[in-house]
Formats: C-alpha cells, sequence, structure tokens
C-alpha cells in the first residue's frame, strides 16, 4: 500500500510528528499507520482524521522513513511493506515500546567488566583502521570495501572502528550474515564494548525479547546493534557506522515482499545519515568488487594472515578417475588417509557438504522413477534417523517406501550424498573418533549449533560435518584438516552465479584450516577439476576468479554490468500460469522505452512449489533506473489474468 492522507485533529495538532505510530480508519475497520510526513493543505476534499497517537516520541529516525521510500522505488514495493519491514511485529500490531523496567533480558555472553584492550594492528590492519577513522572524525559519508583473506583480522578493523564511533558519541550497526554467527560474534563485541552497550536482533530471539532490545536502542540506551540481515533497520538515534560482514552473502537478500537487499540498503541508508559503510570479506561480490574498480567504494586490503600464517595447502581430487573400482563410498582414499593423519596427530577435521539428509533423492532401479514430493515434485531427501523422505522446500514428509509406488518393485536404492551418510561413513571408518552433524536438522533447538560448537572448540570432538553453518566465520586452532565431499554441487544449478557462490564457498570453508599454529591442508573432491570457480579457488586467487568471471558477465550482459528483475507469475492452474506469464510479458514487451531486454516467459525451475506452477519473465538493462522506469507500467501488478506477480529487483535465489 502507498501513502494515504488523513487529518489531525486540533487535539493532536503539536503533538504528532514524523515517525509516530498512528490508529486511523480504513476501509470498515481500523489499522495501524506511520506517519511519513505533515503537510498544512491536501489536494482531496475531504480526509478522515485519525483515531489516536500510538506514541509520544516518533518509533523510527527520519533517515528511517526517508529510506522506506528509496526501498519502495528500488525494489518495485509498496511504501506500507517498506515501513512494515522496519518494524517488530508487535509495533507493526500497535503494541507500545518497552520501557526499561518491562523489557525480557537477552542473554549476551561476557560482562561490561573488565573490558579487553584492543591488540596491535598489524601494518595493513593500521592503513585500513586510519582511513576509515579519518572518514568517521570528520563525518563524511564513505563506503569502504575491506578485502581480506580469511584470517586476516577484518573483524578487529571493525572493532576499532566501532570504538571510535563510540568514542565520538555515535551508534553503530554490525550485519552478520548467518544467524549461527551470531552468539561468536556477541561474545568477541561485548569483551571489547561492554554488553549494556551491544544489542542483539535476530530471528531467533522471542517476540518479546526482540522488542525489548529493539526499544533499547530506539531509547538511546544501546549503541551498538548486531544481527543478521533485518538488523539494518535498527533505530538508531545517532548512527555513525554500519559493518556488513562478509557482505557477498545470498542471505542477505529478503525472499519476501519487500525483497531488498541488506548490504545496498546500509549503504542508501548510511548516505541518508551521512554514516561510514564499512563491507568486508575474503571473496567480495562482484557488485561490490566492481563498484571499489570504479572508484564508488574506497578499496581496502589486507593480503596476509595474522601472524603471517600460511594459507593451507589445497590438493584437487579429481572423482572421475576413482569411477569404475567399485568406488561408492563418499570419502575417497586421500581424503581418508588425511583423516587418519590427522586424528593421530589430535588435531580436528571439519568436513563440508552442501546437503541435509541420507541420502539427495531414492530412485526405483526397475523402472526409474524418482520418489518426488506431491506439492513442488521435486526430488524427496531421505533422512535416515527419521526413515522418512522430506521435502527441503514446503516441509512435506513421507514414510520411505520398502516397494516402488510405481512398479512395485523391490529394487528401490538410495541415490547421492548427505550430510547423514557422510556421518554414518565416518563413524564406519573411524569406530573410536568423535564426531558430530551440524546443519538445520539437527540445530532446531534454539541452543543446539552454539552447543555442539563449544564442544568442538574444547576438542570434545574431532571431526565437524556440516553444511554452510560451519562453513563461514568460526575460528578453530586445532582445525588443520578440511575435506570438501562434493565441490561441484552448486554448479549444477540454473543460476548464474553458481560459479560465484562455489568459489565463495570453497574459499570460506578452506579459510578455516591452518589458523593456528599448524599449517592446514585441504582436499576437494570433484568431478570438475578444470572449473574456474574450482581451480581459482585451489590457489587462492581471487582476482584472478574475478576477472574470468566478471568477462562470462559482460558477454552475457548480466549483473553486474546489467540490472535484472525477475517476475514470477503463479497460479494454482498450469495453463492459467502460463497464459498469464505471457499476458505480463506481452506487457513489458508494448513499453519500448528505455531499451531493455525481455526473456521469457519460461517455467521457473521449480516449476512447481507448494502446489503452485511458476513462470519467470527476466528483464534487464543497462541500468538500475532504467530497468526500473522499464518495470513502471508493471510495478504495483499484484495479479494478472487471476495469477499472482512477484517482482524481484537483482534476485539472487535461482528459483
Amino acid at each position: 500500500m502507498d501513502a494515504l492522507s488523513y487529518q489531525v485533529p486540533s487535539a493532536l495538532e503539536g503533538h504528532a510528528a514524523v515517525g509516530q505510530r498512528v490508529q486511523v480508519p480504513l476501509r470498515n475497520g481500523t489499522a495501524v499507520g506511520c506517519i511519513i510526513g505533515l503537510a498544512q493543505t491536501t489536494a482531496f476534499p475531504r480526509v478522515k482524521p485519525i483515531q489516536r497517537l500510538l506514541d509520544d516520541q516518533p518509533v523510527l529516525t527520519p533517515d528511517l522513513i526517508q529510506l522506506s521510500g528509496w526501498m519502495a522505488r528500488t525494489y518495485c514495493a509498496g511504501r506500507g511493506e517498506a515501513l512494515a519491514a522496519m518494524l517488530p511485529g508487535p509495533l507493526r500490531r500497535g503494541r507500545p515500546l518497552l520501557a526499561a523496567a518491562e523489557g525480557e533480558v537477552v542473554p549476551t555472553i561476557g560482562t561490561a567488566e573488565p573490558l579487553a584492550p584492543p591488540p596491535t594492528l598489524t601494518a595493513q590492519q593500521a592503513a585500513a583502521d586510519a582511513k576509515i577513522r579519518e572518514a568517521l572524525t570528520q563525518r563524511r559519508h564513505e563506503v569502504f570495501l575491506l578485502h581480506g583473506v580469511t584470517s586476516s583480522g577484518k573483524t578487529e578493523v571493525y572493532l576499532q572502528a566501532i570504538q571510535q564511533a563510540l568514542a565520538q558519541g555515535l551508534d553503530s550497526i554490525v550485519l552478520v550474515p548467518e544467524i549461527a554467527l551470531t552468539p561468536q560474534t556477541i561474545e568477541r563485541f561485548t569483551h571489547r564494548c561492554g554488553a549494556a552497550q551491544v544489542a542483539v536482533l535476530h530471528s531467533r530471539l522471542r517476540e518479546r525479547q526482540r522488542l525489548s532490545e529493539w526499544s533499547r536502542i530506539a531509547q538511546g540506551r544501546a549503541h551498538v546493534v548486531i544481527g543478521a540481515r533485518s538488523a539494518v533497520f535498527a533505530p538508531t538515534r545517532h548512527l555513525g557506522l554500519i559493518v556488513v560482514d562478509e557482505e557477498q552473502e545470498n542471505t542477505y537478500k529478503q525472499e519476501e515482499t519487500p525483497r531488498y537487499h541488506a548490504r545496498d540498503t546500509a549503504v542508501e541508508r548510511a548516505r541518508v545519515a551521512g554514516a561510514v559503510v564499512v563491507l568486508g570479506g575474503a571473496t567480495p561480490s562482484l557488485e561490490a568488487y566492481t563498484r571499489a574498480q570504479a572508484g564508488r567504494y574506497t578499496l581496502l586490503t589486507l593480503t596476509e594472515r595474522i601472524d603471517r600464517q600460511p594459507l593451507p595447502a589445497v590438493e584437487v581430487v579429481d572423482l572421475r578417475r576413482l569411477a569404475g573400482r567399485g568406488a561408492r563410498a563418499v570419502v575417497s582414499p586421500q581424503l581418508e588417509t588425511a583423516l587418519g593423519r590427522t586424528l593421530a596427530d589430535h588435531q580436528q577435521a571439519i568436513l563440508f557438504l552442501n546437503r541435509r539428509g541420507f541420502a539427495t533423492f531414492i530412485q526405483c532401479r526397475g523402472c526409474g522413477v524418482v520418489a518426488r514430493c506431491p506439492a513442488c515434485q521435486v526430488a524427496l531427501t531421505f533422512h535416515q534417523a527419521t526413515g522418512q523422505l522430506l521435502c527441503h522446500h514446503c516441509r512435506h514428509r513421507e514414510p520411505a517406501p520398502d516397494l516402488c509406488p510405481a512398479c512395485h518393485s523391490q529394487y528401490v536404492r538410495f541415490r547421492g550424498a548427505g550430510t547423514q551418510r557422510v556421518e554414518s561413513e565416518l563413524a564406519r571408518r573411524f569406530p573410536t573418533a568423535r564426531i558430530a552433524r551440524m546443519d538445520t536438522d539437527t540445530m532446531r533447538p534454539r541452543a543446539s549449533h552454539e552447543a555442539v560448537l563449544s564442544r568442538f572448540r574444547r576438542h570434545e570432538l574431532d571431526i565437524l560435518i556440516g553444511t554452510q553453518m560451519v562453513a563461514k566465520g568460526h575460528d578453530f586452532p586445532q582445525v588443520t584438516m578440511i575435506g570438501i565431499i562434493n565441490a561441484d554441487t552448486a554448479l549444477h544449478l540454473p543460476d548464474f552465479r553458481a560459479a560465484e557462490r562455489t568459489f565463495d564457498l570453497l574459499t570460506q570453508v578452506a579459510g578455516r584450516a591452518g589458523r593456528g599454529t599448524m599449517p592446514g591442508r585441504v582436499i576437494i573432491q570433484t568431478a570438475l577439476p578444470d572449473h574456474p570457480a574450482i581451480v581459482y579457488a585451489s590457489r587462492h586467487d581471487y582476482d584472478g576468479f574475478y576477472r574470468e568471471e566478471l568477462g562470462h558477465r559482460k558477454a552475457l550482459h548480466l549483473p553486474p554490468v546489467a540490472a535484472m528483475a525477475r517476475l514470477t507469475v503463479r497460479a494454482t492452474r498450469e495453463d492459467r500460469a502460463k497464459t498469464s506469464a505471457e499476458t505480463l510479458a506481452a506487457q513489458l514487451q508494448r513499453t519500448r522505452k528505455p531499451t531493455a531486454m525481455i526473456l521469457g516467459p519460461s517455467p521457473a525451475h521449480l516449476y512447481r512449489l507448494r502446489g503452485y506452477y511458476r513462470w519467470h519473465v527476466i528483464v534487464t538493462a543497462k541500468t538500475l533506473d532504467a530497468l526500473l522506469a522499464r518495470l513502471a507500467p508493471v510495478r504495483a501488478q499484484r495479479r494478472v489474468g487471476g495469477a499472482q506477480v512477484t517482482i524481484d529487483v537483482d534476485p539472487w535465489s535461482p528459483w
């Protein structure tokens, strides 16, 4: 919904302010709204009065109000949808902010006293710190891209910048890409800044805890905010710094309306507030690195690990050479030997596989039928612990069959390998090893993931098997061995960012090895050893990968050299989804200027999802402004021909 006009009753004149929530009449009921502007006149002959103010003071700051307009324009959303994304659920429903005595305490790690002293910076860290301090001291908006190899000390640069901001009376926001990283990050920041200064915002908080933290920030009782994507909307009153750690992560992209990217939203919010932004990562996104090369961002580099530790040695195992030897095991002889040596040396290992479950699908050897989800038509994953088949998209589950449901054959076979199968095979090969698995299936209770990580840090576990949850941000000094079970997983997806995602994951997982005093070793198992993402990751060569991948994007007119939007049309009837997508594409084709490329309609990769048939229309243009102008005729449409329509500007999911 876009903006509506209401009258301020005489009794409330002088009390209403931009950023306050109000209760207003809407249709036959009432609604909660937010004041985004005040005017003396209106073009409408009659407007309804607001019923009451819900806040004594604004709950949204001026920079957030302005940011909501930018979000609505950039991501083809309603202004109300953008404002709603900024507020916790209770505030959207009209509940008041919590006073200090009412708040529910969020457990934090560490205490305010004694605060840990800052360590001595390396020469490269000091150079980066000086540039950031200069911008903070001058209150100059500037965006820095901090490109540092794994274990180069990027977090210490963030911490010293935050302490500088605190010394100037300024607030800071720190975004982290994975919810699993938050406890580790909180511990480090509370030791340096003090627990009373730090607030936490992430989806694992209970609703009242989240409202309590949000209230602390809004009332100026917390000055360092740490959280995932939505923490970019923290209601800080004196914003001086935003840090986006691992800015290349796809979890910064919201998959529901408004489909904002937290990195770009952080840059825009900082521009409005006159604040500094630090984007950090070992493998910057092509978008951020291209902007740095063009001078839009200031590039800062950390090319060496702390204490000049070497990057781990990488060995690539070609799985094709193992074919035909009866090698159906998921662990190659090279990896098994390396694991045995690691255990003998009383060191630790991490095995990475970006697939949950025991087998990725089950198939009848008699007729070839694969067990599929009835609502999504994707292959169901077998989970050994429950004996069930599970859809990882809609959570449909059913018992694993003993006989083929199509031909009633007993030749039902498990295909592929998930984390459960890796765990089972390692337990068989290394019966005395202490092994744990860490994925979203095992980490459902709130404290489970941190409990496993704590045991691993204390060396109560020898081998940790996991998905992306173990790939990034963790520091385990006794880990000297990393095994990547199948590096090809993402390369087979219909996603133009597949190579970039693979390079990022391999680099980050490899970066967990050799962070202590012992050198690290990485074994990458792949059937595509010559793929550029694998070749450059094995060499730790970001610049080489960037040049080659950017060349491919330029040739195909893909981001970051072009702006892109994906329009998804979905309906419960197959024919309606197709004809509605054709109608939408025809509408876009009728608009000749500005120049844009219209691709499709074509069936979505997940053609049937949660009972809906889905079609895509892709639009690309040279610039974001040109793209938005081309989308203007359809940006407000939510339905076409009885089908639902969503617009995703700068899409990051391949689905």
